[in-house]
């Protein structure tokens, strides 16, 4: 294996990649674009979870202190932090809301009786119609029958769930695209047949542009961390170095998938596809968005098999429980197991022409 051989690759790669200055601009803003959004949405509003429109309301609807006293409704409705209360001025605007699930339910402003509609699709409607009633009795009928226990310390915001997924998730795209892609397009316009006539092996080969790719997600990853945590002021509970070297695991994992995607083909535009079909069904199996706790039974097996999975399950135990290494041991020693596997097929299976 010539070293030597292997540096040039890498460097050539590296002043590619940052020569493209559009490609790397996107590297580093489009994750943060995609936690600013989030943040804004669920940062400060993230206990108002269900959403109950009322109507009608006349007046501004700016000053919400004034109408929100205004309103004849149940007053606990009022002082819930889990709920939030939007205003509509008429039946008809409100309906059309309701109906396409921009809230969860609707109430009738004044009246002798507490009048409301609900979606019979929306199960998050039927939770908030026992909000309702629950509204209406007073607190002495709970007295004996029911015992409340609050859970004490700090909790983990959306945000702080979220932000590993979305960093895993650019990785992962990052990593099939900026090595299946690049390589199938140097295939199809041959430059990979010009390699081919020098001792560069395809070991060699594919390695230089593996840890091409690993030091550039984990530079600009750590970009995007750095300039995200300014704002928003993560809550890393484990150590960095932890973080670290599970970010650095799951990378390598996901790059040497990637190498798989680009040991055959001249067809940019299937390759992208392909990519694309095991980008998504990833993206939402191993739980970037939200958790699938719940699901069937298969949908948790086959999401046990996809290296996005551990990769994500590893970061959020270290970030946001403050589990060091041996407690993630099991998902590292996949991720790097995933890894030889990945390498040493893409390498097996590896063509210059076709």
């Amino acid at each position: 294996m010539g070293m030597k051989r292997m540096w040039v690759l890498f460097l050539a790669r590296n002043y590619e990649f940052f020569r493209d200055r559009a490609g790397f601009g996107w590297n580093i803003l489009f994750p943060f674009l995609i936690v600013a959004g989030f943040g804004l949405l669920f940062g400060a509003d993230s206990g108002q979870e269900f959403k109950a429109g009322v109507f009608p309301v006349s007046g501004p609807a700016n000053s919400a202190p004034a109408w929100m006293e205004s309103l004849d409704i149940p007053e606990k409705l009022k002082t819930y932090s889990f709920v939030k209360l939007i205003p509509f001025d008429s039946r008809e605007t409100a309906m059309d809301r309701l109906v396409h699930h921009k809230v969860d339910i609707l109430l009738k402003n004044g009246g002798r009786a507490v009048q409301y509609w609900i979606s019979d699709s929306s199960p998050r409607g039927r939770l908030m119609e026992k909000v309702v009633k629950e509204a209406m009795v007073p607190e002495s009928q709970f007295a004996g029958k029911v015992i409340r226990q609050e859970i004490q310390g700090d909790q983990v915001r959306y945000i702080d769930w979220l932000f590993p997924g979305i960093l895993g998730m650019n990785i992962m795209f990052s990593a099939f695209f900026g090595v299946g892609y690049v390589i199938v397009r140097y295939r199809r316009s041959g430059v990979l047949k010009r390699l081919k006539a020098t001792p560069v092996t395809s070991f060699e080969y594919l390695t230089a542009q593996l840890l091409s790719r690993v030091v550039i997600l984990m530079g600009s990853s750590a970009l995007v961390w750095a300039g995200c945590d300014l704002i928003f002021s993560f809550q890393v509970r484990g150590s960095y170095l932890d973080a670290f070297l599970v970010f650095l695991a799951g990378t390598l994992c996901l790059v040497s998938f990637g190498l798989i995607l680009a040991s055959r083909g001249t067809n940019e535009e299937l390759t992208s596809g392909v990519i694309n079909f095991i980008c998504w069904p990833m993206m939402f199996l191993s739980e970037v968005w939200f958790s699938i706790e719940g699901s069937s039974d298969w949908i948790k097996t086959i999401s046990s098999f996809l290296p996005l999975t551990h990769f994500l399950k590893a970061a959020r135990r270290v970030i946001n429980d403050g589990a060091d290494l041996s407690q993630v041991s099991h998902e590292l020693f996949l991720m790097i197991l995933m890894s030889l596997v990945f390498l040493s097929l893409g390498s097996w299976m590896f063509s210059w022409t076709k």
